[in-house]
């Protein structure tokens, strides 16, 4: 992108997308997607399709994909309630959407839906830069359900050997357990009760609950069975520094925080929508800038 600024100007791209969700409206990947869209000279309009605004009332998700894609929008991201509905209005899934069986972003092209699970990569991207040489022989997560899963199969690509699915719907935690055994081998996820929280070889533990954000105040692992050789990392970003977080770091433990996660998988979906590389560094910024 050597051009100068008048060539620039000249080839202004306008780009429209939007975020489906219910309840949506302190999301910062509006901002981090038109921020990196201002920056690199895209007109890119991001909106917020929030089924509990009253201008999105009664509509379903049928009719919000159809209005999108009327009006020629480029793609969607997807998140609470819609991540599993929205796979049975799709043409096409990514290889992590199936495996996660979630879409959280939807690339409109030439008339077909095809969906992409970023949350995967967003994870993975947050680990590798964060916990680079973190052991990780033995690790605890917390919580199946979507982001759950998402998380699971991001630990396992990245060469988790021993992954134990904890979640207070043991169901849940079978299911996905099942679902990592048939895609990464015999041995590499068990189902935890909860009884060995305390066990001494686990290297690290994951959050992937809603506990510890404003609404779910608390934590799901207690203080007194971490210990400071292990690391902790969280999903949750909002607050910043969860309780889980604090009792990690006030025990001594590498962290890891949300942030990670909700940067990167917004940077991996801006460039599924807009084809263009983003600069991570730059919407982490602008993610920042909310401050916590």
């Amino acid at each position: 992108m050597h051009h100068t600024a008048s060539s620039d100007r000249a080839e202004t791209v306008s780009i429209r997308a939007a975020l489906i969700g219910r309840g949506i409206t302190q999301s910062r990947t509006p901002a981090m997607h038109m921020e990196e869209g201002r920056a690199l000279n895209v007109a890119y309009d991001y909106r917020l399709f929030d089924t509990d605004d009253d201008a999105f009332k009664g509509q379903s998700l049928v009719d919000l994909l159809q209005r999108a894609e009327s009006e020629n929008f480029a793609g969607l991201n997807v998140t609470f309630p819609y991540k599993i509905e929205v796979l049975s209005l799709l043409d096409g899934l990514s290889e992590n959407a199936r495996n996660v069986g979630a879409v959280n972003t939807i690339v409109l092209r030439n008339g077909k839906r095809l969906g992409h699970n970023t949350d995967l990569w967003g994870f993975a991207e947050s680990f590798r830069r964060g916990m680079a040489d973190a052991s990780t022989e033995d690790v605890l997560l917390i919580g199946a359900g979507g982001a759950g899963v998402s998380v699971a199969f991001a630990l396992l690509s990245l060469g988790v050997e021993k992954l134990r699915v904890f979640d207070i719907q043991p169901d849940r935690a079978t299911t996905l357990a099942a679902a990592l055994t048939e895609k990464f081998g015999t041995g590499r996820a068990i189902v935890s009760d909860g009884s060995d929280f305390e066990d001494p070889s686990i290297d690290g533990v994951v959050n992937a609950t809603p506990v510890g954000m404003e609404k779910f105040p608390g934590t799901p692992f207690p203080k007194r069975f971490l210990r400071p050789e292990m690391w902790v990392a969280d999903i949750v970003y909002f607050p910043l520094e969860t309780q889980f977080l604090r009792d990690a770091r006030e025990t001594g433990c590498r962290t890891l925080p949300g942030s990670g996660m909700a940067v990167f998988q917004a940077v991996r979906a801006f460039k599924l929508i807009t084809g263009i590389d983003p600069d991570a560094a730059r919407m982490r910024r602008t993610f920042d800038s909310f401050g916590t």
